[in-house]
């Protein structure tokens, strides 16, 4: 392989649009994608409502990684891991021992499943879906038709949505949560009172202010200990607690890390010609796992190491939510901002204003839920850019 190869690690949304952006830019640079896993491409946003859409682990790929290498005129390297980053000789060691020599490194790790410290002799059953391999194991156990009674561990965004898209397979789970309310990070608590409501009417359960502390095999399935004492009986326990971005192999090539691996406005580390994108970057104190941002990062790093040196921007970026059962669209506000939520309810809809302290006028965030999710594209503009 030549030394000129920009390789990029990882074949998720970040290192697969880092590589189509690139070849758009740059129709010769020789491309190298390494993928733990089979390299096929496909949204990891869609895992948390595939049940509903009746996706399996095998319809959810769009491209095979074959596909992908046609496509991209590049070469995959599938199911394979890396061993080492040698950022002084510019190579990656890969598991069967081949070593890779690279002009640019993109790392597009990923993110793991933050894992809760049970004890109990089943606490090694529990599921977390973070790609198409748990995703798999998650449907096949639902499939086996012994599974009714589903817990959920966490009421953020991916908790609530596997609630929602479990409600498809009429199965109507247990989230728990040790905050007092869902989605605290993301909505003020009259949306959250909402999404509540409007779960629970689909027959999703809450239980608030308890965390799990023990998971015990039980005669009919397992015993969740609470944190309360008390116990939720259920036939599998799926975990969506968050994130943790994958640091380490960064961290071992002497790349700095802090929550995530640190870079600039061109997405660029402290180790020259070694760059990072995705959910394990972590851009000037930003660490945002959605796809708009990552499509920014892969849009901006691809004109660079294609010559034109582009810095990523982050305009307003609304999330949607996948939670059919109540709509709803998140622009949070600046992990910093000063400001209070402005909450406008009515039957149809609610329009919740995230405005400054200090300027009242200056929309710095909203969520929009029900039939107001329709302002969404009018609510963005007048955010003002994230990163500008």
């Amino acid at each position: 392989m030549s030394a000129d190869a920009v390789v990029i690690i990882g074949a998720g949304l970040a290192g697969y649009n880092v590589a189509r952006e690139l070849r758009k830019a740059d129709a010769g640079a020789p491309i190298v994608v390494v993928s733990r896993d089979g390299a096929g491409f496909y949204s990891k946003p869609m895992l948390s409502n595939a049940l509903a859409g009746k996706k399996t682990a095998a319809t959810l790929v769009m491209k095979s990684a074959e596909k992908m290498a046609d496509e991209l005129k590049a070469r995959i390297v599938a199911n394979t891991s890396v061993q080492a980053i040698d950022t002084q000789a510019r190579t990656v060691t890969l598991s069967g021992g081949e070593v890779l020599p690279y002009r640019d490194l993109v790392l597009a790790l990923g993110a793991d499943p933050i894992r809760l410290p049970l004890a109990g002799d089943a606490a090694d059953t529990v599921l977390s879906v973070n790609d198409l391999d748990d995703f798999a194991r998650f449907a096949q156990a639902l499939e086996d038709g012994a599974v009714q009674r589903v817990a959920i561990l966490g009421a953020g965004l991916i908790g609530c949505e596997f609630a929602n898209d479990l409600l498809a397979r009429g199965i109507a789970p247990t989230v728990l949560d040790l905050a007092e309310r869902a989605l605290p990070r993301l909505l003020p608590p009259q949306a959250s009172a909402r999404l509540q409501t409007q779960l629970e009417a689909g027959g999703v359960q809450f239980r608030f202010g308890v965390a799990a502390s023990a998971l015990n095999r039980q005669a009919g399935g397992l015993a969740l200990t609470l944190s309360d004492g008390s116990t939720v009986e259920a036939d599998l326990v799926l975990s969506a607690i968050g994130l943790r971005p994958r640091t380490d192999l960064a961290a071992q090539a002497g790349v700095a890390v802090a929550r995530g691996v640190m870079v600039d406005r061109h997405l660029l580390t402290n180790v020259p010609h070694v760059y990072a994108v995705g959910d394990c970057a972590e851009v000037q104190g930003h660490l945002l796992p959605y796809v708009m941002p990552l499509m920014q990062q892969a849009r901006a790093l691809a004109a660079t190491l294609a010559g034109t040196h582009t810095p990523v921007s982050y305009p307003a970026m609304p999330v949607v939510v996948k939670t059919p059962a109540c709509p709803t669209v998140v622009c949070p506000p600046p992990a910093d901002a000063l400001g209070n939520w402005q909450v406008q309810a009515t039957e149809e809809g609610l329009e919740a204003r995230f405005v400054a302290a200090a300027q009242p006028e200056q929309l710095l965030g909203f969520v929009l839920q029900g039939k107001s999710v329709s302002q969404r594209q009018a609510m963005a503009a007048q955010v003002p850019a994230l990163l500008a």
